[in-house]
């Protein structure tokens, strides 16, 4: 077998076909941690558009923005204040439409985020509601409820915030007695919206066309099961955990009263209907933790959401046999409704999968990792990421990669509690880390203040010393970098239209419950879960691996590694 040296990565025309998203990979941009442009410490958007470049050369066809919208950043800018404007940390709408603009000429699309289940408490709308009385019109557009026991001091009902908690806050009303209760599944700074209300949805369809015009090509729709709520807001007695879904409780049904509500697909039906006005393929993605895969996929019909985020593959972790039943039933699931399946290994709200892949139990997801947790083995953790990046990355199908995982990052483990940010923190009194490390902000230069995060050397969370040899100019052109990789499994993957293609299993290459092997178009993928080698077959040419081939047979494929074959 021979192997072939990838090229350098050129900027390409992302899919002008229609149905561009069926096989789009995308890359999520957490703003304040990708570029900081005026030396706050805090990424803008003047400093994501002045590294657009990367994006185009690394190979992907979008990237997905996480909110920058107006807002007190009580939660990262998912409390959103207003829809329609920028936070000035971030920047200002014309900074906006000229990222906008340079992502267009560089044939890359831009998906937004939408926040809907839930606005800021300082929201217009929610400030009026405050200081109007019970049963008031501006109240309505939220979920206030009176509470129960003789004087309404305990909550309406039993439910936990996703954030640790009880999910209702007491107002104080205009007289200065204690009031009604208002829901937030999230922070307390977050009240949830009432989508019964139509007033709340004529907003949100106004939400869109106002940035449908300024030409966005999509949206990233948060909390996308959760806007409408069982009737009666029943008692229940489950927890949900970000990513990993919901623990099932005991109400009518038996089913999550806060989730997955038949209601939420009549929204999503007339939201296509907007979308399918504007030209371009603009395209919606729902995060939903909804379980099982079928379920899911309802989401997707053809008249609702274009795709949505399948965690699956993220919470199975290393292992083999659990992966390629989650494979198969997310095609059949998909295939079911005629849409696209994606594929994700870490986003802004897990433990990047460099380090998860690295623990003891690397199917395990802990919600974050601290300074007195046993640390990640983060060569290990870092082989087995790039295995199964080019393992997603073969799938037919959409994938979304996170910001810096084409740098082989990893989380920072070591963060102390008095840098950390995140509300999930502070509300379970730190029983929970939460996410501030998968979301320190990136090394571009290795010698530079903040490795060339920013002009001043200031970060809003340290960055780890040893992610100096991680910074984007290191690893470029450097061959055998993780950077490298991802740009030339990009680059094959567009190739070989892979995104596009089918699977097949190819179980004459390997018994071995641990090693997946399946084919699609003309390439051979072979990825070794296990601990042994695996002999490649003789007809073929390796395009590429993701850790030197083992010593020895020509072709033999060592533990931890996937191997692209281009069949002959």
């Amino acid at each position: 077998m021979t192997s072939t040296a990838p090229d350098r990565v050129r900027v390409h025309t992302a899919p002008a076909d229609a149905q561009w998203w069926r096989s789009a990979v995308i890359y999520q941009v957490y703003p304040r941690s990708f570029a900081d442009s005026d030396g706050d410490g805090i990424g803008d958007l003047p400093g994501i558009t002045a590294h657009l470049d990367h994006l185009a050369e690394l190979g992907v066809d979008a990237l997905w923005l996480s909110p920058f919208y107006r807002s007190p950043q009580v939660d990262a800018g998912y409390d959103v204040a207003d829809y329609r404007d920028v936070d000035p940390l971030f920047g200002t709408l014309a900074d906006a439409d000229a990222l906008l603009e340079r992502a267009h000429r560089l044939g890359l699309r831009v998906i937004v985020d939408l926040v809907p289940n839930h606005t800021s408490d300082e929201h217009a709308w929610f400030r009026a509601a405050r200081a109007e009385a019970p049963g008031s019109p501006e109240r309505a557009r939220y979920l206030f409820r009176d509470g129960r026991g003789q004087h309404g001091e305990l909550p309406p009902n039993n439910w936990e915030s996703v954030f640790g908690g009880r999910a209702w806050t007491r107002v104080t009303e205009a007289d200065g007695t204690p009031g009604q209760w208002y829901l937030h599944l999230f922070d307390a700074g977050q009240p949830d919206l009432n989508w019964d209300n139509p007033e709340v949805r004529a907003e949100f369809e106004d939400v869109l066309r106002f940035w449908l015009d300024r030409g966005v090509d999509g949206f990233r729709v948060d909390v996308a099961h959760g806007m409408v709520k069982a009737e009666g807001l029943p008692d229940w007695s489950g927890h949900v955990a970000m990513i990993e879904g919901d623990e099932q409780g005991t109400v009518p049904g038996g089913t999550n009263p806060m989730f997955d509500q038949e209601g939420v697909h009549e929204i999503f039906r007339a939201w296509r209907r907007v979308l399918d006005e504007y030209p371009g393929e603009r395209v919606m993605v729902a995060e939903a933790w909804v379980d099982p895969l079928p379920r899911l996929a309802r989401y997707v019909r053809p008249d609702e959401l274009h795709q949505a985020f399948n965690f699956d593959v993220l919470v199975t972790g290393w292992d083999a046999a659990r992966l390629r039943r989650v494979i198969d039933s997310s095609f059949a699931a998909n295939d079911a409704v005629g849409a696209p399946t994606t594929w994700v290994l870490s986003n802004h709200d897990v433990v990047r999968h460099a380090s998860r892949l690295g623990l003891p139990d690397p199917t395990s997801r802990p919600n974050g990792i601290g300074p007195d947790d046993v640390q990640p083995d983060a060569e290990l953790g870092l082989r087995r990421a790039r295995a199964a990046t080019l393992l997603v990355l073969a799938l037919p199908g959409s994938a979304y990669l996170y910001q810096g995982e084409e740098l082989g990052l990893p989380d920072h483990t070591t963060l102390d509690p008095s840098v950390r940010t995140d509300p999930a923190f502070f509300r379970t009194g730190g029983t929970e880390l939460g996410r501030d490390g998968c979301r320190v902000p990136l090394p571009w230069r290795a010698d530079a203040p903040a490795y060339g995060f920013s002009p001043t050397g200031a970060t809003w969370l340290p960055q780890p010393e040893e992610w100096a040899r991680l910074a984007v100019d290191v690893q470029r052109d450097q061959a055998g970098s993780t950077l490298e990789l991802y740009r030339a499994a990009l680059r094959l993957r567009r190739d070989h239209r892979l995104g596009s293609g089918d699977l097949s299993w190819a179980p004459e290459v390997s018994t071995d419950p641990t090693v997946l092997a399946f084919v699609d178009r003309d390439v051979l993928v072979v990825a070794n879960l296990g601990e042994g080698s695996v002999q490649l077959p003789d007809d073929g040419h390796v395009l590429l691996s993701s850790a030197p081939l083992a010593v020895g047979p020509e072709g033999t494929v060592p533990a931890a590694t996937t191997v692209w074959v281009e069949l002959r």
